[in-house]
């Protein structure tokens, strides 16, 4: 399961997460995401355990908990909507309301 921890401070890292996440359980993957310019963390990242069982357990007892000087959100990542969410962009159309524009005048 792919756990999301939001709030984290700034200057937390992948090992910080692994470091407590291993107080639960096996920590099979962590990444905090980062600014592709700054290279500085967003305040969030994923963490995923080697089992469901494991994973819940992490949830219940980390949500809320407190990381650095910040309290965190745990929870179940949700999965990535598709990009550009559909709708929007160009729609090429005829904007006259006679559909001919002025040929249809003479």
């Amino acid at each position: 399961m792919r756990i999301y921890v939001g709030g984290l401070p700034y200057q937390s890292t992948e090992q910080d997460l692994i470091q407590l996440f291993e107080q639960i359980g096996q920590v099979t993957f962590a990444t905090v995401i980062t600014d592709r310019e700054t290279g500085r963390s967003k305040g969030f990242g994923f963490v995923e355990m080697s089992s469901d069982d494991e994973a819940r357990a992490a949830i219940e007892q980390l949500n809320g908990s407190t990381l650095g000087d910040r309290t965190i959100t745990v929870n179940e990542a949700r999965e990535r909507r598709a990009p550009g969410g559909g709708g929007g962009g160009y729609q090429s159309r005829d904007r006259s309301s006679n559909g001919g524009g002025y040929r249809d005048r003479y």
